[in-house]
């Protein structure tokens, strides 16, 4: 379970470092147009690994009932999500933008929590409190003395919201090929936000801008995003949500330590603040007995307590392995997280 938190963090690492990577290289293009090549980046970068890997294009893994959930996630978090921030962007400070991004991981725990019915206990609620409120001592726009309409804030309320269903959706394929999974996102983000740039009046940028570009998106969103889904897997969509919120203060200290920024004292605020949650998050233990009920996925495993399963096929004993498979009733106890395999009912 802890590989998993690892997934969490690096994920968010990875995606915060994109914004002061992008300003160290000098890429200088309209947010929209930047959003899609980032985008882009991924999905391509993430194809033609996984061609490499697969020695070919293969099959995807998903079953016919996972296809409407990674549908509706593409729609939501690569086509609605993006669309509603660059408009909200262009009616709002981006100071008052990135506060308001905050919501995305509050957005992500209450559907988790209401409408999927992820467990919560009082010690997860309180360590998500604190990492959202470092996000928003980060984030505080000092000094703006700007005023704004509200249907910037509201936009980008909705993009956060689209994000919170996005993540939701895509723990139900979560145990499938990750590496698809954040393909075919980044593949559809970036057609549309491109699509959208050029139809505003943007041009793609030279070679020795867009180059970057990508490599930067490759990384930051696309290996990123694998690291999420893997995350995903393991910890369930609240918690995920809630480490992942550490990006815009990892982003923070790379940029501090990378391009020599000055650190203030909002930075320290923030830093106890995310300190204190994600501790309250590593120090959790939840365990009690519970059922498991008949299920079939796929997914890499080796063949631990959850996993007393028979082959269809001649298989060679090498583990972990990943094939389509049964799961038997069973009821025990032993500390879990809300992992693919405890999704259960408190």
């Amino acid at each position: 379970m802890y590989l998993s938190i690892f997934y969490a963090l690096a994920a968010a690492a990875l995606f915060g470092a994109s914004t002061p990577l992008a300003k160290l290289l000098g890429i200088n293009i309209s947010p929209v147009l930047l959003a899609g090549l980032l985008y882009l980046g991924s999905g391509v970068g993430l194809t033609i690994v996984r061609f490499i890997r697969d020695r070919g294009w293969q099959k995807t893994g998903l079953t016919q009932a996972e296809w409407p959930w990674l549908m509706g996630a593409i729609a939501f978090g690569g086509v609605l999500g993006p669309v509603a921030l660059m408009f909200g962007l262009t009616r709002t400070s981006g100071a008052t933008a990135s506060l308001m991004l905050n919501l995305e991981a509050v957005l992500t725990a209450l559907l988790a929590w209401v409408v999927f019915k992820e467990n919560a206990d009082r010690r997860i609620v309180a360590g998500m409190v604190a990492i959202v409120a470092g996000g928003l001592v980060l984030s505080w726009p000092l000094g703006s003395g700007q005023s704004h309409d509200w249907i910037g804030p509201v936009a980008v309320a909705v993009a956060c919201f689209c994000w919170a269903i996005d993540n939701n959706l895509t723990r139900k394929v979560s145990a499938s090929d990750a590496l698809f999974i954040a393909g075919i996102k980044g593949l559809v983000a970036g057609g549309v936000n491109c699509s959208l740039a050029l139809f505003l009046g943007a041009r793609i940028p030279e070679i020795t801008v867009l180059g970057p570009t990508l490599l930067v998106g490759f990384f930051g969103y696309g290996v990123s995003l694998v690291l999420f889904v893997l995350a995903l897997r393991g910890l369930g969509t609240a918690r995920t949500g809630a480490y992942f919120s550490t990006a815009p203060f990892l982003g923070a200290a790379i940029a501090i330590l990378v391009l020599g920024e000055p650190v203030s004292l909002t930075f320290w605020v923030a830093a106890i603040l995310m300190g204190i949650g994600v501790w309250t998050h590593l120090t959790e233990s939840h365990a009690h007995d519970h059922q498991h009920d008949p299920l079939t996925h796929g997914h890499r495993h080796v063949h631990d307590e959850h996993h007393q399963h028979e082959h269809s096929f001649e298989w060679d004993g090498a583990e972990p392995h990943s094939h389509v498979h049964d799961h038997a009733p069973i009821r025990h106890s032993h500390p879990h997280f809300p992992d693919i395999h405890h999704r259960h009912k408190h």
